[in-house]
């Protein structure tokens, strides 16, 4: 089982190769110009066009230009292949174009064009409602795990000396902060929450996707019934912490401009493939992309 960063060739290899293949399973509302904005991450900053600008290890684009009243001009994507061309060469194919805030041209640079650790798409949408998501990550898993097994042991309360004193750094995958078991209950808490949208929220649609290092679950209905505010996602955040004692990242459900991985891209720093699961049964090996080597 691979569990390491991709490298540069296995990062492109797998945008030009296998990713083109999921592109008809992407969920609908993902769609060249739906969601407001898709957004890279860098391993390594990249300069822009302009001289005083600092470099970039994450960079947002819009979806749409605008016009001072925030109305929909001139879409920045023909089709989705012209997001994957993006995504591929992110630097040659920037929406910004010629401007002095786009990613330089790596022709004329001695660093190399830049490949995406991540890509991630705008939660808000230009054709449907906010989209609801909830964040549950192995990390905090294993720090909530940590501090019940050693914190009453050790003087030092840093997240890594718990870690380290309880033997998670050590754990299997080794040096990460968190243990595969703290993955796997990440997932069961996220089909937990994807009952709790279906039984008390009477959702109809619902999505749980294994997110690379813990789970992202959906409620998707956009009925007028469920066009959830900013205020009903407190209420709903508060419900999953303090009722159901799910460990999730309120910040992520409440927040309008957060971003979400994209279903099917890579997450680079473990070689999984972000995707959409049917079950908590989910075996974690079988996300690594077919062109990473072992």
């Amino acid at each position: 089982m691979t569990w390491r960063q991709a490298t540069r060739e296995e990062i492109y290899a797998y945008y030009a190769e296998e990713f083109p293949r999921y592109l008809d399973d992407l969920p609908e509302f993902i769609t060249a110009n739906g969601p407001k904005q898709y957004a890279i991450a860098f391993r390594e900053s990249h300069p822009v066009r302009k001289d005083e600008v600092p470099a970039k290890d994450f960079i947002r684009r819009d979806t749409w230009q605008t016009d001072p009243s925030g109305y929909r001009t001139t879409s920045e994507f023909n089709d989705f292949e012209d997001v994957v061309d993006f995504i591929r060469h992110p630097a040659r194919n920037d929406p910004l174009g010629r401007s002095k805030f786009a990613l330089a041209d790596p022709e004329v640079l001695e660093q190399p064009d830049p490949r995406p650790d991540a890509v991630y798409y705008a939660l808000d949408h230009w054709e449907r409602p906010w989209v609801l998501l909830v964040d549950i990550d192995a990390k905090e898993i294993a720090r909530d795990r940590a501090d019940e097994m050693v914190s009453a042991a050790v003087d030092d309360q840093d997240d890594d000396a718990l870690l380290d004193a309880a033997g998670i750094l050590d754990a299997a995958p080794e040096g990460y902060p968190y243990d595969f078991e703290d993955v796997d209950r990440a997932i069961e808490y996220g089909f937990e929450v994807r009952d709790i949208f279906e039984d008390d929220f009477d959702a109809e649609e619902t999505m749980v996707v294994y997110s690379g290092q813990g789970v992202h679950v959906y409620l998707l209905d956009t009925d007028p019934a469920h066009r959830y505010d900013e205020q009903s996602r407190e209420v709903l955040n508060d419900l999953l912490l303090e009722t159901y004692d799910i460990p999730i990242d309120p910040v992520v459900t409440a927040d309008r401009r957060r971003v979400a991985r994209l279903p099917y891209s890579l997450h680079a720093d473990v070689c999984s493939i972000v995707q959409p699961i049917e079950s908590p049964a989910f075996d974690v090996r079988s996300a690594t992309p077919e062109v990473i080597d072992e």
